[in-house]
């Protein structure tokens, strides 16, 4: 095979693009079958076999003797590098990145916390709020295949990508957003991995994402032969297959934050490891030059398609507040403003996270929850308009201010006449306007209901006692006024009561048997008491207005 094939592999291994060079490798093959068919009939898989191992012998040779590698570079020379941004307007951001014939589009969307990924693993983390998805079709090789589920390459080269810039990515305490990004390899020729962290650094960046520095990746590889080590930058997918070490490094201009190693030799000398850390350090430095020259710093702003997003903290005791009764509170808001909100706690204070598209909304869904936590004081004789937003069977809740509910009392409801239940007046959600009659110590608000005529309603002028406007009082020229009763100067000397046994004398007197007395147990209510239930009080008052 040797014999026949070396003079025609000699320019095919020199063709710079992958498509031509595997056509011209492919037909050298073909070639050398049907040369050695006659003389080894049979042994067409290992006719092949040994093509490949001679391609893999010729490519390396070349590169340690000549220092020339496959597309014409030298070991330390990078492929031609762009960076674009802001592709799609739906997306939040977005990042395109091509090296040689390698291409990766980044898209990453933002959401609201409550998006953040459940985990559910041994290990002590519950939830994630980084994610990253790579993803490489059969077309991006040129090829037609199925496309199914991720296998291990490709969540692996989406690990190794999130794990490349998680730590360049704020806190969630500082940048409140979910982030999701997806890598989608366009086209491959080697290293598409290390493409990816650098379009995700770009998108994250075109989103307005405050990292704290842009990270680039580049794949470094190494040829060993006849006792001579020979790093390579920025691999192609052949010399990836054909040499002897694939290392991933990625990181910013002063650190790295990832690395990966996988070698086909046994052992790796440090001060060679130590010269390919170098080279990629040199390469890592020219990329983020083109990635800068693209998109220099994270924008000021998040995209405006996405949401807006603010944090801050309340008291832990005033949670159950802001989020009322099976949430009722936290609901009603986030329907009438149209923003998502999001409650959660740490143990010590509350943390309340807030999104919309529309600023105005995320403001307006903030003033209301403030005012929950720090309501506005109601004003004694004030008229409000309010909410009905509970009912019992003493009476209704308005909510007047927010955060401040009052009371009306169901004696104050029915203009005059007695209302069996509130419900039949007023009703959850109904708008009405109250007047402010009291306000006792604990803050507990006593309201009137206003009539359509802007009066209040008939017996509400009593306050809070429930009782309504009475009659006049019978006159009371009929009744002994103090002054006419008898003085004490009238009823007779003291005199006269020396006929009257002294304390002395009772021992004459018998004394019943005690156990003949009722026990403070045993004594009953007199059968003609009479028990006075509220409604017929109410009853009353009114036969008495009338």
């Amino acid at each position: 095979v040797e014999a026949a094939a070396t003079a025609k592999l000699q320019p095919a291994i020199r063709i710079a693009l992958k498509s031509d060079r595997n056509e011209a490798i492919d037909a050298v093959t073909t070639a050398t079958l049907a040369e050695l068919a006659e003389k080894f009939p049979a042994q067409e898989k290992q006719i092949k076999e040994a093509v490949r191992s001679l391609t893999k012998k010729l490519v390396r040779k070349r590169v340690v003797d000549e220092g020339i590698r496959i597309d014409g570079r030298g070991p330390a020379d990078l492929r031609p590098v762009s960076a674009e941004v802001g592709l799609i307007s739906t997306a939040h951001g977005t990042g395109l990145f091509q090296r040689g014939e390698t291409q990766v589009l980044n898209v990453l969307t933002m959401a609201m916390p409550k998006m953040n990924q459940m985990i559910d693993s041994i290990t002590p983390e519950t939830s994630k709020r980084y994610m990253h998805d790579y993803n490489m079709a059969p077309w991006a090789n040129g090829e037609t295949g199925r496309v199914g589920t991720p296998k291990r390459r490709e969540i692996g080269h989406g690990a190794l990508a999130e794990r490349a810039l998680f730590p360049v990515v704020p806190s969630q305490e500082k940048f409140a957003y979910t982030l999701r990004l997806v890598s989608e390899v366009l086209s491959s020729n080697g290293s598409t991995s290390m493409a990816s962290v650098c379009a995700s650094s770009l998108s994250l960046m075109d989103a307005g994402v405050p990292i704290v520095a842009p990270v680039a990746g580049i794949a470094m590889g190494l040829i060993f032969d006849q006792g001579k080590y020979t790093a390579l930058t920025d691999i192609l997918g052949a010399e990836d297959a054909f040499g002897d070490m694939d290392f991933k490094v990625a990181g910013t201009a002063d650190a790295v934050t990832a690395l990966q190693l996988d070698t086909k030799i046994e052992g790796i000398p440090s001060d060679v490891l130590a010269k390919a850390l170098q080279q990629a350090k040199e390469a890592r430095l020219k990329i983020l030059g083109v990635m800068n020259a693209a998109i220099n710093a994270p924008r000021a702003t998040v995209n405006e398609s996405a949401p807006k997003i603010v944090t801050f903290t309340i008291p832990l005791d005033k949670v159950g507040e802001v989020i009322g009764p099976k949430g009722k509170v936290i609901n009603t808001i986030q329907q009438e403003t149209g923003a998502e909100i999001n409650v959660s706690d740490d143990g010590a204070t509350g943390i309340i996270t807030i999104g919309s598209p529309d600023n105005s909304k995320v403001e307006d869904a903030k003033a209301r929850i403030l005012a929950i936590v720090d309501p506005p004081t109601a004003e004694l004789g004030a008229v409000y308009t309010g909410r009905v937003v509970n009912t019992a069977a003493f009476g209704a809740f308005v909510n007047i201010l927010p955060g401040r509910d009052g009371l009306v009392h169901i004696s104050k409801l029915g203009n005059g006449q007695r209302v069996a239940r509130v419900e039949d007046v007023l009703n959850i959600g109904d708008e009405v306007q109250v007047r402010v009659d009291d306000i006792d110590d604990r803050g507990k608000v006593s309201l009137s209901l206003i009539g359509p005529d802007g009066e209040v309603i008939k017996g509400s002028a009593g306050g809070s006692s429930g009782d309504g406007e009475r009659g006049p009082r019978p006159e009371r020229n009929d009744r002994p006024r103090s002054n006419d009763r008898p003085r004490s100067n009238d009823r007779g000397g003291r005199n006269d009561r020396n006929d009257r046994p002294r304390s002395n004398d009772r021992n004459d007197r018998p004394r019943n048997d005690r156990n003949d007395r009722p026990r403070s147990n045993d004594r009953s209510t007199p059968s003609d008491a009479v028990s006075v239930s509220f409604e017929e009080e109410f009853d009353r008052d009114l036969r008495n207005d009338q």
